[in-house]
């Protein structure tokens, strides 16, 4: 993902937000809506959950140690999980006991053109960081669907202030029409309703982030496409021959783990596949950039071991796979 891409979608999610919680506060403070309150606490969470963001981006730029060899980025998925950690216990939970509250103890609303106009306000404001998530999204996703690029998409920035942003403009709507109801009827029950649907819709959110995220944080493999262009790269038909097998692991959002065994001559000499692994590392590189660190293992090939299919034990943590393999 574009660095700048992203933290454009970020920036412009968390001025709008902190603009929204302010006036929702003013508004609760003037009607006593609940459902203000619970969108203030929610604009209030989305504001910490991208400066999180931004602080995981920041961090996950530094550079590596004895102690963490393969650097920080896999820290962008750490802060993306404690985002979707905040929206279920702040915004969802917050919102959900609330809402119980006021159906439970309801009253009028007072003032009733300051929740009405904050929330029109707030449409407004979260419809333009809305839209500037999808224009940055749109440079990356190609052909995905919506759905595929936040279940595939590897920088998570852009899915959650996706998610986040439609959410909030959700909710807003869900808060519209639970304030109108409870003007229009003169029961305030209505606005504790809104602002239980609201609870409910955050639950969702988060709950859908935190599976994608625990997702990167367990580790992802290479994209299908990414996978293919490596494959194709190793091979150079004279002294690389052919893969064999190849694990791919993302240690961060621009950054690809490779790690293959590859098919060499039998009667080639230690100098010519030294040689031929520098030139494969270098035509994968070029093929697929983010491919940073890269480990290739010569191997003989074997028609009878290969016939047999592949090793599905070859798996770190697993019984080492059989020579010639």
């Amino acid at each position: 993902m574009s660095a700048s891409g992203g933290t454009k979608a970020i920036v412009a999610a968390l001025a709008a937000n902190l603009a929204i919680a302010v006036s929702k506060f003013v508004a609760f403070a003037f009607s006593g809506s609940s459902s203000m309150l619970a969108e203030g606490v929610h604009s209030l969470a989305d504001s910490g959950n991208q400066a999180l963001l931004l602080v995981g981006g920041k961090r996950a730029k530094r550079e590596a140690t004895p102690q963490h060899p393969f650097g920080y980025g896999r820290e962008r998925y750490i802060y993306a999980f404690l985002v979707s950690i905040i929206l279920f216990s702040v915004g969802g939970m917050f919102a959900l006991y609330e809402g119980y509250e006021k159906i439970k103890h309801p009253h009028e609303i007072e003032h009733w053109y300051w929740p009405v106009g904050v929330l029109v306000f707030a449409i407004i404001a979260e419809t333009f960081s809305f839209r500037t998530a999808i224009k940055e999204s749109n440079g990356l996703r190609g052909n995905l669907s919506w759905k595929e690029f936040v279940r595939r998409a590897k920088a998570p920035e852009l899915p959650v202030v996706l998610l986040e942003d439609l959410g909030a403009l959700v909710g807003l709507i869900l808060a519209l029409c639970g304030v109108g109801l409870a003007l229009l009827t003169g029961d305030g029950v209505w606005d504790g309703i809104g602002t239980v649907c609201i609870g409910v819709l955050l639950v969702l959110i988060a709950v859908v982030l935190a599976i994608e995220t625990k997702s990167l944080l367990l580790g992802e493999s290479a994209g299908t496409e990414e996978t293919e262009k490596i494959a194709a790269a190793v091979a150079d038909g004279d002294t690389v021959t052919g893969l064999i097998h190849m694990r791919t692991l993302h240690l961060g959002p621009e950054e690809l783990l490779v790690a293959a065994k590859i098919a060499v001559r039998h009667d080639n000499t230690a100098t010519e596949i030294a040689r031929a692994i520098d030139a494969a590392e270098d035509r994968i590189r070029e093929a697929v950039p983010i491919a940073r660190v890269i480990y290739l293992e010569p191997d003989i090939y074997s028609a009878a071991e290969a016939a047999k299919g592949p090793d599905r034990e070859a798996t770190p943590g697993g019984p080492a796979p059989t020579a010639g393999h």
